[in-house]
């Protein structure tokens, strides 16, 4: 399996079978493998998550796939803005009946604690975010891979001790769900307007998950909180290689 670091929260991972794209909102997308089944998830709606240019992916060769987060709202001006089919408002489960034609085919509306079988050997479940939309953990035969999102410990200094309360009980509960599993590549927040509690929701997914490794994300400029983390006590208690997002762009694990 490679791994392809895109910049922020956007990564590439290719396995013998597939693509899978997360979470793109800027820079260069790396080649793409001719002939190969392309998965593009979307998070949540939040521009540094969500780059409508996704949508051209669907004229390269090879079949091309779309799961979108639900607050992603296919509306008709949303369907004529990014340059999807038109047709009538509204859904129906999982296929948006604003769509016609192929659109309706590539497109996956996903909810929070669901389970989408998206090919014989491909699976994905989800988890409701603390921020916004879903976070994802894939299965495709033997790899087993996580995007958080936004679904992180957002805990600041200052907020009402009520909010911090709730968030807590939220992300601790979310991570729950997937505690003792058994995953490859995770690909997790490190971001550093936290201050003080940057490192905490990290550490709490390596110690609840078995994470092969570990990919830094949604740190904006701040390269030096990869290392950061990397210093702390704690990184030497789990058994994982944190991969360093902060000056490598692409892993073969």
């Amino acid at each position: 399996m490679e791994v392809t670091y895109i910049g922020h929260s956007g990564f590439l991972v290719e396995t013998e079978s597939s693509l899978f794209l997360f979470d793109y909102y800027k820079g260069e997308l790396p080649q793409l493998t001719p002939g190969k089944q392309l998965y593009v998830f979307v998070s949540h709606r939040h521009e540094d998550h969500f780059n409508p240019e996704i949508f051209r992916l669907a004229g390269r060769e090879g079949p091309t796939k779309y799961v979108l987060a639900f607050d992603i709202r296919l509306t008709p001006r949303n369907i004529r803005k990014w340059g999807l089919e038109e047709g009538a408002s509204g859904d129906a489960g999982n296929r948006p009946e604003g769509l016609s034609g192929a659109w309706r085919e590539r497109i996956l509306t996903a909810r929070a604690h669901e389970t989408y079988q998206l090919a014989p050997d491909c699976r994905v479940e989800t988890l409701r975010s603390t921020d916004e939309g879903v976070a994802y953990l894939v299965t495709e035969g033997t790899h087993t891979f996580y995007h958080a999102g936004d679904l992180h410990w957002w805990l600041w200094d200052g907020e009402n001790p009520g909010w911090l309360g709730t968030m807590t009980a939220n992300f601790k509960r979310e991570v729950a769900r997937i505690a003792g599993r058994e995953i490859e590549a995770a690909f997790l927040p490190l971001d550093d307007r936290q201050e003080r509690h940057f490192w905490e929701g990290m550490d709490w997914y390596l110690r609840s998950c078995k994470v092969r490794y570990a990919f830094p994300m949604h740190f904006w400029e701040d390269c030096g909180v990869v290392e950061r983390f990397q210093r702390l006590d704690c990184s030497r208690d789990y058994d994982t290689v944190i991969c360093d997002t902060a000056h490598e762009t692409r892993w073969r694990i």
